[in-house]
């Protein structure tokens, strides 16, 4: 295997099964492969590299015993999952004050947070998802006006410009169109 394979962040499937079968190698990939982002987060809310380092220890730890649990189902991407359990461990850290404090109630304590964290960013994606559909059927021009305006921040101005209204009252009446038409479509997929 060579080098920038083996240090290449697993798969969520290679995760599992890696824990499952007792590989080391894979949580090594695993440790450092998501690593940056949680030191990035622990950095931006008043802890330091220490800090990071220990809680990423708790969340792998967190992530590897519900895997060996054997009741672990992955509804989300295994980098929002670890990356929740962290932000979790590191709030509750935060508030208490207080960082030797761990127990098994803390690790249920985090799991449920962590599962709850997990359902609000599926029904985000979720609506997003329904979102990306909607804008799909709703056909032009109003498609472009809404990308235009929400995705790519012009102003009416430009898209006036842009499709040749006599004036931006014309262009907001027409994306306000859009909308409607936009959240009829979002409302029935």
């Amino acid at each position: 295997m060579n080098n920038k394979l083996s240090s290449s962040v697993p798969t969520d499937r290679e995760v599992v099964l890696g824990i499952l079968n007792g590989s080391e190698e894979v949580l090594n990939r695993l440790y450092a492969g998501y690593f940056p982002m949680v030191l990035q987060f622990i950095l931006n809310n008043n802890g330091d590299d220490d800090d990071a380092k220990d809680v990423y220890q708790e969340g792998i730890i967190v992530v590897y015993n519900k895997v060996k649990s054997g009741n672990f189902e992955l509804s989300s991407k295994l980098k929002t999952y670890l990356y929740s359990v962290c932000r979790r461990i590191w709030l509750k850290k935060l508030a208490q004050q207080s960082k030797k404090t761990s127990n098994i109630a803390d690790f249920e304590d985090v799991v449920i947070a962590v599962d709850e964290d997990i359902e609000h960013h599926e029904e985000k994606d979720r609506q997003f998802e329904q979102m990306q559909a909607a804008l799909l059927h709703l056909g032009e021009p109003c498609k472009t006006i809404i990308q235009d305006f929400y995705i790519h921040n012009l102003s009416m101005q430009d898209i006036c410009e842009k499709f040749g209204y006599t004036n931006t009252d014309n262009a907001k009446t027409q994306k306000y169109k859009c909308l409607q038409r936009l959240k009829k479509l979002f409302f029935q997929t």
